[in-house]
């Protein structure tokens, strides 16, 4: 009788790196809804705005933390069921990710600067302005806004398809580096 050895488990991600991980995903996924409801609900625009502006700030403090984590921590290897492709494809789309969470929040800040409102974050938190007052500035600034938010959402698709993917597919462990399961 021949008796299979369980698979090893794959190399987790450092325990800060899940957990600013899942943290991002939280305020992104809010956002999201936050966003589209901005548009939708116009009864509750004046509080949503608020908490859209605060998380937007949230978003970039924990992209740079999780930026510089990254860069102090390497990622473990990638699965061995990943082509150099798919290696390629995950590489440059999670700087892309790295970027519009960085640009995205950046580029918010600077349209509410353009605006010549005080850049409220929360009571009487006030950030300093980073973009000149101006029509035509916080024109393009909120088409620039609009168009990354569109794009962060396409990437955060593909990458939760991505994961999809491998876990119910390929059962290949992927999600199991990132899960915060304690005791194991």
């Amino acid at each position: 009788m021949t008796t299979e050895a369980p698979a090893a488990a794959p190399p987790k991600f450092t325990l800060v790196s899940r957990l600013l991980h899942w943290s991002m995903a939280a305020m992104v996924i809010s956002q999201f809804f936050i966003g589209v409801t901005l548009v939708a609900a116009l009864v509750y625009y004046p509080l949503l705005l608020a908490v859209h502006r605060a998380v937007g700030i949230l978003i970039l403090v924990f992209a740079v933390v999780r930026l510089i984590n990254r860069m102090r921590h390497h990622p473990p290897a990638f699965l061995t069921t990943m082509g150099p492709l798919e290696r390629k494809v995950a590489t440059w789309s999670e700087r892309l990710m790295y970027a519009l969470l960085i640009l995205q929040p950046l580029v918010g800040w600077a349209l509410v600067s353009a605006s010549d409102v005080p850049v409220t974050l929360v009571g009487p938190v006030h950030l300093p302005g980073i973009a000149p007052h101006g029509v035509t500035v916080y024109a393009a600034l909120r088409i620039a806004h609009t168009v990354l938010a569109y794009l962060l959402f396409a990437t955060f698709t593909a990458h939760i398809c991505a994961v999809v993917f491998h876990t119910l597919g390929l059962r290949d462990g992927l999600l199991r580096r990132m899960t915060i399961r304690l005791g194991r």
